[in-house]
């Protein structure tokens, strides 16, 4: 019979003796510390069958809705499909698909196309523009409903309402306001004496106005994320400030802008993934136009897959391809700049 192993019983630096551990234990292990044993996959799902069953449904549900789809879409984007050789029924005769896989010749001719890169160039500031107008907003709104004063809650209510209302809804009273010859706001120029503004028909000012249009729909999400940030720091820190000598200014850029920051950059990422995508107010307010002014990356992927002849769906494909990669880099590239800055995320 093979000899036990050791037993260490040195004593602590206290004095009692140590617990038993075999000699043996930290054989191998760097520095002498006990060798961890790694749990096999049938232990880990014995411990954690319950956390297993209840994600097990939500991972079905997503791969259905969005890895079908995703996988359907990269795989449309290698192809020459459109509406003249995909699979489609008419009456009770069955046509079958004849579209053939091609590579990345859509790619190529996405990217030496001149309408991509003008669309990519006029989604970058409206994102951009769209971002950083509706924070600013929101941030300052935040600072002053985050005071008391009588009305705070009215005030509050108020502001979330544009929130509260359905997109189109708000939209489509907006395309009214905007209406060149029975418009409220050329109605108010023109009472002032000033020449009415071609809001939708002209490029400029009808970039001008979804701009306007998209940040009226985004202000409220970014002052709720603002306020419940601002809220959370702790009221002493401005007393003591205040008590120091600082100012409005250096209160606001010593302890209110560190305070909100791990917020703020998360909803800054938030909102800009969804202006980079935000198809309803393009779509419902200028339709893209004029000339396709207005369009961005989404709406031209749409344009293709549903309005153009033939419906072009394998360059449709190629191009929310492409939208989802520069979304991941920019995603990418978000989390680094925040772990050099310390953030975790």
């Amino acid at each position: 019979m093979a000899d036990a192993a050791p037993i260490d019983t040195t004593p602590n630096p206290q004095g009692t003796p140590a617990s038993p551990v075999p000699a043996s234990a930290g054989v191998g292990a760097p520095g002498g510390a006990p060798r961890v044993r790694r749990r096999s996959v049938r232990q880990r799902l014995a411990d954690y069958w319950y956390a297993w069953a209840m994600i097990t449904p939500v991972v079905a549900v997503i791969t259905v809705i969005i890895g079908y789809p995703l996988v359907r879409g990269i795989y449309l984007s290698l192809t020459d499909a459109d509406e003249a050789n995909v699979e489609r029924t008419i009456g009770v005769n069955t046509i079958e698909a004849t579209y053939e896989f091609v590579g990345l010749e859509n790619y190529r001719d996405v990217l030496t196309d001149d309408v991509f890169w003008d669309r990519l160039g006029w989604t970058v500031v409206w994102t951009v523009a769209c971002v950083g107008i509706t924070f600013v907003i929101g941030l300052a709104l935040a600072n002053m409903l985050n005071r008391t004063f009588r009305g705070r809650t009215l005030y509050r209510m108020a502001l979330i309402l544009p929130w509260a209302i359905p997109a189109f809804v708000s939209i489509f009273a907006w395309r009214m306001l905007f209406n060149e010859r029975n418009g409220i706001l050329n109605g108010v120029l023109d009472s002032g004496g000033i020449e009415g503004i071609a809001w939708l028909s002209d490029p400029t000012w009808a970039k001008v106005a979804v701009i306007a249009v998209n940040v009226w729909l985004g202000v409220p999400f970014m002052l709720i994320a603002m306020l419940g940030a601002l809220q959370s720091i702790p009221a002493e820190q401005y007393e003591a400030a205040e008590m120091d000598g600082a100012n409005a200014w250096q209160r606001f850029v010593n302890i209110t802008l560190p305070g909100v920051r791990s917020v703020s950059m998360t909803v800054v990422l938030l909102s800009t993934i969804w202006t980079f995508n935000m198809f309803p107010v393009i779509f419902l307010l200028t339709r893209g136009g004029p000339a396709g002014s207005t369009d961005i990356l989404v709406t031209e992927a749409f344009r293709l897959a549903f309005v153009s002849s033939p419906r072009d769906f394998a360059g449709s494909a190629t191009w929310g391809v492409l939208i989802l990669l520069l979304l991941v880099l920019f995603a990418i590239a978000y989390r680094r700049a925040l772990r050099r800055q310390g953030e975790v995320w």
